[in-house]
């Protein structure tokens, strides 16, 4: 008889075995609700639920469970858990007993038997039937032979149901105390054991539970506390299941520490439940620069001077690979709208344009950095009135030099400087660097030099990204696994580039607006440009070292204007500190003169500068510059007449319009050149067109290439132009 009482056996839990998976089986089964964006170094920087039926976290391993909460459970479930076989026949036989004699005694469910039933599918609510506890107690018996305790109180953990749509230790412990389950202290312990037994029973209850296990926790030390550990117990369980009722579909804390890029990388990737997406950002600078971010807010709004900012952003940029490293969208705390990512929100970008205004000025030969431009009050004409810039501190300085004139963001000089290049041709520069601009440059006019388009700060950093490689654009990437391939882009010469990062490096450049001793000023080699947009909306710092490039963005989302914020005070700060953190290990280093420069000693009129060594585009090099030199010559050389010669009207990209009540043998389009005395000729839509300086054409409607030819038939310059009217011809048939 015992010998086929053992084979009966034998042959019951061969047939558990068959019915139940292993350990790592069910490991490995078990998904998350959610889906985790990683760092790069695979520290999870944002957890987003995905899966709406259950709330479920990471799993979790039992060493990283705090002891106080191992020790409660099986305080709570299973006092003899690590000495039965995987059924509890002594508290089997109390819980019989207490039955027959209807006293109310535990259930006699070990933690071995509970896994069973969490891991069988097809589950069923309520009470077990005697053939589901029989089904029970086999697969108990069964798992006990052949997973450890660990193994068994680790999958427990992980797949018991909570309060609510809560399943698992992680979810509990991120939901309810905010914090990961190794931290867990003995309330938090008892109360997420009470759970266990009746996950959604009244407050009172599962404080009445919670007190038993605390007292049986301190009996089992044999510990005598003089404080009762139930004192307030039950405003605290109260308080803090409440926050189950709340919980949002995006983790705080460290768990949310790049919460905008999830959302936006969640629009675009679709993870699944359960995905874990690596990312190219750092997390401990992803954490520094959110910390740096709220702190300058903090700052910023202190009671004395409250400045009534409350947002702020920022990014960091690998220079080499356009891994982005930093992506901070909102610093959270006093904003009034923390779910706008200010990293690709559009906002004004006031002065943060004029560096590459100036490259492009450099590129067409239309400047140097030692060229004056006259900081004096101008009047512009326009189709709506009158454009009268201003400079940030409502002074003028008079004739400047273009170092000067960038390096302390003047902006009469950058106006100037934008009549020459035209607004057309440089929203083309800007969209060829990645800025989207919204509207053509005619719309945005000459206001276009101070920032009057709305970028990202994204875009921004981007198109700086761009100067510190040498004038080639390219694209960014934040994903570690999504590296869409995009040929690079020469915007600027590495000539331009250089220059101009030159003259954004240069504290004395700088001095006239910022002084000295300006925040801007960093320990290594940098490369910055401040920008406050109108009635102080956004302020902006943005620039690179070597190896990285970093923008700042601070100003209210709401588009509140703030109160006394420049970019020195505000976003500057912030800037200064993540620049002074990514070099703290190494120095950065200016960049090398490419073959393209020259260096050379120049000396001013009157003293108008000083004198100083100056870098130039090989072949527009000058000694001695004067009023009078200045005006009359550009930066094209001070020997090359036919190079100095420009079209001055009409201006590229300018659209004439037929009026049908005047006779078109009356309409003219004049084409004049700032003439320098060589014999130069116009070329129209590629036949030529006479020589002289000014010439009158008879439109045709069409679009049109106007070219300005040398001796040699070399272009000195081109411009592109439309005619519009009622009788539209070919540009081919309009120039015969």
């Amino acid at each position: 008889m015992k010998r086929a009482a053992g084979f009966v056996t034998a042959c019951v839990l061969s047939a558990a075995a068959h019915a139940s998976p292993g350990f790592d089986d069910v490991r490995a089964n078990w998904r998350s609700s959610d889906w985790v964006l990683l760092a790069r170094d695979g520290e999870p920087l944002a957890r987003t639920r995905i899966d709406k039926s259950a709330r479920r976290g990471d799993w979790v391993a039992l060493s990283d469970v705090s002891p106080a909460l191992r020790e409660a459970i099986v305080v709570s479930e299973d006092k003899r858990f690590y000495e039965h076989a995987g059924v509890d026949w002594r508290g089997a036989a109390a819980a019989a007993w207490g039955n027959l004699w209807n006293t109310r005694t535990r259930g006699a469910s070990t933690v071995t038997m509970q896994l069973t039933g969490l891991i069988e599918a097809d589950k069923s609510a309520g009470r077990r039937s005697i053939g589901e506890k029989a089904g029970q107690t086999i697969g108990a018996l069964w798992l006990e032979r052949t997973w450890r305790k660990d193994q068994i109180l680790e999958a427990y953990l992980n797949l018991v149901p909570f309060r609510g749509e809560i399943v698992g230790l992680s979810a509990l412990s991120q939901t309810l105390f905010g914090k990961a389950p190794s931290g867990l202290d003995e309330r938090e312990a008892a109360l997420a054991a009470a759970l266990v037994r009746a996950p959604n029973a009244p407050y009172a209850k599962v404080a009445a539970r919670s007190c038993v296990i605390l007292r049986d926790m301190q009996a089992l030390h044999g510990v005598a506390r003089s404080v009762d550990p139930c004192v307030n117990l039950d405003s605290y369980v109260q308080l803090t299941l409440t926050r189950t009722a709340a919980a949002p579909a995006y983790a705080s804390g460290d768990d949310a520490l790049a919460p905008h890029l999830a959302r936006r990388v969640a629009s675009e990737v679709h993870p699944a439940a359960g995905a874990r997406v690596r990312s190219t950002l750092d997390s401990r600078l992803q954490r520094f620069a959110r910390d740096t971010l709220a702190r300058t807010l903090a700052e910023l709004n202190a009671r004395a001077h409250p400045r009534n900012v409350h947002d702020a952003a920022a990014i960091v940029i690998d220079n080499r690979s356009g891994d982005v490293l930093a992506w901070v969208g909102s610093a959270g705390g006093l904003s009034n709208a923390p779910e706008v990512d200010a990293v690709l929100a559009p906002r004004q970008a006031g002065s943060t344009l004029k560096p590459f205004l100036y490259a492009q000025a450099f590129d067409e030969k239309r400047l140097t950095a030692a060229t004056l431009l006259d900081d004096a009050p101008l009047d512009l004409a326009t189709g709506g009135g009158l454009y009268i810039p201003q400079n940030y501190d409502h002074d003028f300085k008079g004739w400047v030099s273009v170092r000067t004139a960038l390096g302390s963001s003047l902006n009469v000089p950058a106006v100037r400087t934008l009549v020459m290049v035209t607004p057309h041709r440089f929203a083309k520069t800007l969209v060829a660097l990645g800025i989207p601009l919204s509207r053509a440059g005619d719309y945005y006019g000459f206001s276009l030099a101070l920032g009057s388009a709305d970028v990202t700060l994204a875009s921004l950093a981007n198109a700086y990204r761009a100067l510190a490689n040498g004038g080639i654009a390219r694209p960014i990437f934040d994903l570690a696994e999504h590296r869409p391939t995009s040929a690079a882009n020469r915007v600027f010469s590495p000539e331009a580039s250089f220059i101009v990062t030159d003259i954004l490096a240069d504290n004395n450049a700088r001095t006239r607006t910022f002084g000295f001793d300006s925040v801007l000023a960093t320990r290594t080699f940098s490369a910055v440009k401040t920008g406050t947009s109108k009635d102080m909306r956004d302020n902006w710092a943005v620039g690179f070292t070597s190896r990285y490039t970093v923008g700042v963005w601070v100003g209210n989302a709401d588009g509140a204007p703030m109160w006394d914020v420049s970019g020195v005070t505000g976003a500057a700060p912030a800037w200064n500190a993540i620049v002074n953190y990514l070099n703290r290990r190494s120095d950065s280093r200016p960049p090398p003169a490419p073959p393209g420069v020259v260096q050379t000693r120049v000396t001013y009129q009157n003293e108008i500068e000083p004198a100083r060594s100056e870098w130039f585009v090989r072949g527009t090099q000058m000694s001695a510059i004067g009023l009078t030199a200045n005006a009359s010559q550009t930066a094209r050389g001070a020997n090359a007449d036919a190079r100095a010669a420009r079209i001055g009207a009409p201006t590229d990209g300018t659209i004439f319009a037929l009026d049908p009540d005047i006779p078109p043998a009356r309409q003219r389009v004049l084409f004049e050149r700032a003439d320098s005395g060589a014999r130069l000729a116009w070329r129209l839509d590629g036949k030529p067109y006479g020589h002289d300086a000014r010439a009158a054409w008879l439109p045709w409607p069409g679009r049109h290439v106007l070219e300005l030819i040398d001796a040699k038939g070399e272009i000195v310059d081109k411009v592109g132009f439309e005619v519009r009217g009622a009788f539209a011809k070919t540009a081919s048939a309009a120039s015969k």
